[in-house]
Order: structure tokens, then C-alpha cells, then sequence
């Protein structure tokens, strides 16, 4: 039986749908209004059901419509809908990945990342422009313990061709010894020196960062990420003190007995809710995103007189959303009305990612991880052709499927991650799209994609066809979902109907 490609309910547009809404009166009221209503060029058929009116559209309209459509918006299919012509292109700075120079990149930076690349991605692409940062944590009491400790088992040789994992291994050796008073004093002393910017310790500081960000960026480049601005903690020292005067000044902060510096949030002004800023013996705070209050006012400040953006986008794990409550009252507290356009973009947290050699450390070890499991799974698939570069297309395919896995369901979710699961060619997954998109491509080799002018739509009347062409037109809605909650799982779910 032929199903309607549109239905309207009547009970939803009459006025009394509650009490009366007896079966057979709606069927009655359905029949006037389809007997009613006017078939035309785009409507071929109108009939009534049991309380609904149903249309069928002309299939070869819709066949022509859609194909002219693809063909001539190409690539920018969806983006140039009329749906997107009344929102204004805006500057978006968006703060994503910021992983902490010598600690661990751990798997909720690896979250950050492809979430905050995919918000920056689908914002340019609807014509927005788009400021990428790399916020890092770069500074702080345990760059003192590094220094101490790249003086005592630091290689400079090492420091320059392995830096992430050189001084990561030289922290934990360092950190071992830390419980020693003397090592202590020295940690101290060498951060001290730090502040004052002593030229030695500050090269020092300086190489530890330069060569960390040249390896990043090397990394983020198999991921397919960059960034505009690598910025971090240490750019804000001096500005964060201006801030915490800025707060004294318009009355806002306040000393406790041990002399921390707080912000009273609550709405009585009685202390239920404050924010911390400042410590008591005055260095900066160390909270969940080790990096103090004071220091993000400042940087959000910054940005806003370098970029004048219209939002501000900051992408973390939810463990932080506290942290930018505060922030953004604050900022609002003193007179940033902008504040209101600061957005935290949250995620849930992942279990169980770990490698054959143990747990990840670096995202490095991830992509590895990624490549060799992919390579292994097309060297015992009997379908697998002859490829120029197995290496290269394992990693492609590796990261669509990790992608894939963590954008099926609501960012806020937290899930168990599963490598079997990620690399399956069947169901779900990144690598069926992959395969899909792969063999599109062999088609279109085969059947030469030379521009159609004239097509014949009569051959595309099926249903399967129609199906297709139904769901093509409905990719500009998706998009327009996916740009007003920042959720790429609309349009992983389009694709994989798809």
C-alpha cells in the first residue's frame, strides 16, 4: 500500500482536539478539508485517512529538484539552503584540545580535540570565521619540579627530537623525588626565578615549550587539526594581576582569614556560592583546570579586545562546567556584558582506551594504536585491494572510525570505548563509511562524473530512489540542527542512514 509522503493530523489544528475529538468527527472534518484542498504542480495527490489529510508529491519534481541542487551547489550542498540566509556570519574564537605541557594527553584532550575541530570545521563551512586556540598549561609550581629535574636527568639531544615524552619521563622521575625537602626548596627557587624572569631559567621554560608545540603540531596534523594561536597560562601572569586590581577596584573581591582572595556569587550576598581566585600566599590557583580563575579572566578579556568575537566557545570535559559558571559570572560581575556569549561546550567522559602496550600517554600512542589495529584488520580481510599506501589509508580510515564512535550519541554521554567495536567494516561505523564512500568513488571512476545537463528522472521513480532523494533533501536540516546545539551526532546519524 502506498505510503503518504506527508501527512497532516487534524486534531493538531482544530480547536476543540481534547474533549470531542471523536474518531469519527475528525474523519469527517479530514475528508472536507482533503476534498477541499488543490492538487498543483508540486502536490500530485491529496486524499483523506483515519483523522489525517495525506499528500504524495510529484516523485519526478522531487528527483529533478534535488539532483540540480547537488549538482550545482557541489560540495557547499546543504550550506547554501535558505535556512542559513537569515543567521548572521559571525567571529567565533573557539578554545579546544589544551592539553599540559610534560603531563599526560589524556583521552579527554583526545575528546576535545575532535569535538572542538569538528565545532570549528562546521563553522567555517557555514561562512563564519573562526579563531582556533590551543590554550596550554604551560606554567605553574610544577614547571619549577621540571626544571629541577631536567637540570638533574634532562638530555638536551632527547629534549629536542622526543620532547613530550622526554619530559614527561623526566617529570615522573622528578616527582618521585619530590618528597625530599631540598628538592622542594629547589622546585621553588627555580619557579621563583621563573616569575622574575630570570634570562637562564626563562630559556630554559622557553625550549621546553617552543619544542613541545613544534611536536603538537606535528601530531594534530595526522588528526587533520590546527590551530591559529598556541597561547597558555604564562601569557596571562601579569595581566591576571591586573584583573584581581580590576575586581578590588569595583569592590568584588574579598579576603578570607587566611588571605585567599574569593568572588561572592550568591544572590543574597552571603557567601552559599563564591569562586576562589587567588591563593593566599598570592601564585596563581591550581583547580580543575590548573590554571586560576584570575588567569581565565584575563585570557577571556584578551581575546575579546584582540578578536571582538560574538561568541567564545570553550570545549572540556564536564568536570569543568563549575569552573566556567564561575568564569562567566565573574565576567558579567564586572561589566562584561559579552559574558553572555561565552559558551562551554561539555563532554562526558570515556572508559576502558587503552593500547597493547598498556595505558595511552601520549595522544601519539592513540594514533598508533589506531594505524597498526586498522592495518592488521585489512591484511586479513580477503576484500582488501592492492593500495599504493596501506600505511596512510589505515591511518584515515583508523580515525574515521574513531571519530565515528564518538559521535553517535550526545557529547554529555559517557561511554566504554572499545577498539573491536570502533573497527568493525560492518554496522555502524567509521570504517563502513569509509568503505561506502570508497566505493561511490570507484563508480564514479568507472561511469566517468562528467557534468550532467540533462536527466532523465523517469528511471528514478522507485522507492528505494525516492527514499534517497527524500533524505538528500533534508541534509540543510540536519547541518541547521547540528549549528545550534554543537552535536555532531545529527549528522553522523544522516550519514549512516544515508
Amino acid at each position: 500500500r502506498h505510503v503518504a509522503d506527508f501527512q497532516l493530523s487534524v486534531a493538531s489544528v482544530t480547536e476543540d482536539s481534547s474533549s470531542n475529538g471523536l474518531a469519527q468527527d475528525l474523519q469527517l472534518q479530514a475528508q472536507k478539508l482533503a476534498e477541499r484542498l488543490k492538487c498543483d504542480a508540486v502536490v500530485s495527490e491529496i486524499s483523506a485517512g483515519p483523522g489525517t489529510v495525506n499528500f504524495t508529491i510529484n516523485k519526478e519534481l522531487l528527483a529533478k529538484t534535488v539532483l540540480q541542487q547537488v549538482l550545482k551547489d557541489g560540495s557547499e550542498y546543504g550550506v547554501k539552503s535558505e535556512l542559513f540566509s537569515t543567521v548572521p556570519r559571525q567571529k567565533a574564537v573557539i578554545e579546544f584540545s589544551s592539553p599540559n605541557i610534560a603531563k599526560k594527553f589524556h583521552i579527554g584532550h583526545l575528546r576535545s580535540t575532535i569535538v572542538g575541530n569538528f565545532i570549528a570545521n562546521l563553522k567555517v563551512a557555514l561562512g563564519h570565521e573562526v579563531t582556533r586556540i590551543n590554550y596550554l598549561g604551560d606554567w605553574g609550581m610544577q614547571f619549577g619540579l621540571l626544571g629541577v629535574g631536567f637540570q638533574c636527568f634532562g638530555n638536551k639531544e632527547k629534549l629536542k627530537s622526543s620532547p613530550l615524552q622526554h619530559l614527561f619521563e623526566v617529570y615522573v622521575q622528578i616527582n618521585k623525588a619530590a618528597e625530599d625537602e631540598n628538592t622542594k626548596k629547589l622546585a621553588k627557587d627555580f619557579f621563583r626565578k621563573l616569575e622574575e624572569h630570570d634570562e637562564q631559567t626563562l630559556s630554559l621554560w622557553k625550549q621546553f615549550r617552543d619544542f613541545s608545540i613544534e611536536e603538537y603540531i606535528r601530531i594534530y596534523k595526522r588528526l587533520g587539526v590546527h590551530f591559529d594561536e598556541y597561547s597558555g597560562e604564562s601569557f596571562y601572569q601579569e595581566k591576571s594581576q591586573e584583573v584581581l586590581k580590576m575586581l578590588e577596584d569595583k569592590g568584588l573581591l574579598q579576603k578570607t582569614i587566611k588571605g585567599t582572595g574569593i568572588v561572592d556569587l550568591s544572590e543574597k550576598k552571603d557567601l552559599s556560592s563564591f569562586s576562589t581566585v587567588m591563593r593566599s600566599d598570592g601564585t596563581s590557583l591550581y583547580i580543575t583546570r590548573q590554571v586560576s580563575l584570575s588567569v581565565d579572566l584575563a585570557a577571556a578579556i584578551d581575546r575579546m579586545n584582540k578578536y571582538s568575537w560574538d561568541t567564545m566557545i570553550y570545549v572540556t570535559d564536564k568536570s569543568q562546567s563549575n569552573h566556567f559558571q564561575h568564569l562567566f559570572q565573574i565576567l558579567k560581575l564586572m561589566g562584561y556584558n559579552w559574558a553572555e556569549r561565552c559558551q562551554h561546550v561539555s563532554f562526558g567522559l570515556v572508559q576502558g582506551m587503552k593500547t597493547r602496550r598498556g595505558e595511552v600517554i601520549f595522544l601519539e600512542d592513540v594514533l598508533n594504536e589506531v594505524r597498526s589495529r586498522m592495518l592488521q584488520n585489512m591484511a586479513s580481510t580477503k576484500t582488501t585491494k592492492e593500495i599504493e599506501d596501506p600505511v596512510e589509508t589505515a591511518e584515515k580510515v583508523g580515525l574515521a572510525a574513531l571519530i565515528i564512535q564518538d559521535f553517535r550519541g550526545l557529547l554529555s554521554s559517557d561511554y566504554q570505548f572499545s577498539w573491536d567495536r570502533a573497527l568493525q567494516s560492518r554496522g555502524d561505523t567509521g570504517v563502513f563509511l569509509q568503505y561506502t564512500h570508497a566505493r561511490l568513488h570507484s563508480l564514479e571512476q568507472m561511469h566517468g562524473n562528467e557534468h550532467l545537463t540533462d536527466i532523465n528522472v523517469a528511471c528514478l521513480q522507485e522507492p528505494d530512489a525516492v527514499s534517497v532523494l527524500q533524505h538528500l533533501l533534508r541534509y540543510d536540516e540536519v547541518l541547521y540542527r547540528s549549528s545550534q546545539d554543537l552535536q555532531p551526532k545529527h549528522i553522523v546519524s544522516f550519514l549512516l542512514t544515508l
